[in-house]
C-alpha cells in the first residue's frame, strides 16, 4: 500500500513522475496498461525513500537506497519477476530524468535485476508419448493419416513447426532412411527416421493421390484442401491430441520438440548429438535437456542409498 505524502518536495517529485508518465504513453506509445504500471511501481519507491530516508527531491536517491528498497520488496514476498518489472520502470524514469538534465547521476546504473527462475520445458513421459503415436486398426481418412504422421514425425525428429511446414518429398531420402532439414539461418542438417515411420509416410502418399492426385507443389503436409498446411493448422492437430491424453501442463508443437530431446538425453544421448539434431547454434541452448536425467539420478539415489532420505 503506498503511503500518501504532502510536503512541496515530495509534490515535485510526483510532478517529475506524471511528465514522465506523459512522455512514456504520448511518445513513447507505452500502453495504458504499462504507464498505470510504471506510476504504481515508481510512486512505491518514491513513498519508500520519503519515509525510510527522508528524501526530499529525487537528485538525493542513491543506489544503496534503491537496494534496500529491494530487499523490502523482497521481504515482503514479491516474485523476482515483478521486482525486475518495477526495476525496469525505475530504469526508465531514471534514464527520462538524466536525459532531461534534472539529474546529476543516474544510481540505476549500479543496480541489477534479479535473475530469473530456470524454466524448465514441458515434455511428455515417454509411456504416454508411446500410446500417442501407437497405431489404430481400421480404415484412416487421409485427415487422420496426416495429423498421426505429423505427430509422429515431430516427435521422432525434434523439427520445428516451421521446419515440418517447408517439408518436401524432394527432403526425405527413403533410401538413407533420412530427411533434409533447412532449419533456422538457412542451415542444413540431416535428421534420421525410422521403418515404421516409413511405412506409415507410404500409406499416406496413397491417401494423398487418393484425395489430390497430382499436385502443384511437392510439400508433405497438405490441408484437407491440398494446400502446404499453415503454422496455425499444425498447432492445433498437435494441442489436439496433447490435450486428448493429458500429456503435459503445455500443448504445442514445441512440445513435442522438448520431448524429443529430453528423451534422447534421458536415456544416454550425448549432449552434442542432441544438440546437432536439434540444430541449436550452440550447447548452451541443449543444455536444459539435460535436467530430466539429473532428477532421475536423484530420484535413484533417494531410493537406494541408505542414507538418501
Amino acid at each position: 500500500m503506498i503511503v500518501a505524502v504532502f510536503n512541496k518536495e515530495i509534490l515535485q517529485m510526483k510532478k517529475l513522475l506524471e511528465d514522465f508518465l506523459e512522455y512514456m504513453g504520448v511518445i513513447k506509445k507505452r500502453s495504458q496498461h504499462t504507464v498505470i504500471s510504471y506510476r504504481n511501481d515508481i510512486l512505491s519507491f518514491i513513498s519508500y525513500v520519503s519515509e525510510q530516508y527522508e528524501i526530499e527531491e529525487i537528485n538525493a536517491a542513491n543506489h544503496l537506497m534503491i537496494r534496500s528498497w529491494i530487499v523490502k520488496l523482497k521481504s515482503d514476498g514479491v516474485s523476482n519477476v515483478s521486482v525486475n518489472r518495477k526495476i525496469s520502470a525505475l530504469k526508465s524514469f531514471y534514464k527520462y530524468l538524466r536525459r532531461k538534465e534534472l539529474v546529476e547521476k543516474n544510481p540505476m546504473a549500479k543496480v541489477q535485476s534479479m535473475k530469473k527462475p530456470k524454466r524448465l520445458p514441458s515434455f511428455v513421459p515417454e509411456k504416454k508419448m508411446e500410446y500417442l503415436i501407437e497405431s489404430k486398426l481400421g480404415e484412416k481418412t487421409f485427415s487422420e493419416l496426416r495429423n498421426e504422421l505429423i505427430i509422429e514425425l515431430l516427435y521422432l525428429t525434434g523439427i520445428r513447426r516451421s521446419e515440418l511446414q517447408n517439408l518436401t518429398f524432394s527432403d526425405l531420402n527413403t533410401a538413407r532412411m533420412e530427411i533434409k532439414v533447412l532449419g533456422k539461418g538457412n542451415k542444413e542438417r540431416m535428421c534420421p527416421i525410422s521403418n515404421p515411420f516409413l511405412l506409415k509416410l507410404e500409406k499416406y502418399k496413397e491417401s494423398l493421390l487418393e484425395e489430390f492426385g497430382s499436385l502443384d507443389h511437392d510439400f508433405v503436409f497438405v490441408t484437407d484442401k491440398g494446400k502446404k498446411v499453415y503454422p496455425k493448422l499444425i498447432f492445433n492437430i498437435v494441442t489436439k491430441k496433447l490435450k486428448s491424453i493429458n500429456a503435459s501442463e503445455k500443448t504445442s508443437p514445441h512440445v513435442l520438440r522438448h520431448t524429443f530431446a529430453t528423451h534422447l538425453s534421458s536415456n544416454g544421448a550425448e549432449l552434442n548429438s542432441v544438440k546437432e539434431l536439434l540444430g541449436h547454434a550452440s550447447l548452451a541452448a541443449t543444455q536444459v535437456y539435460t535436467h530430466n536425467s539429473i532428477e532421475r539420478l536423484k530420484k535413484e539415489y533417494k531410493r537406494a542409498h541408505p542414507l538418501g532420505e
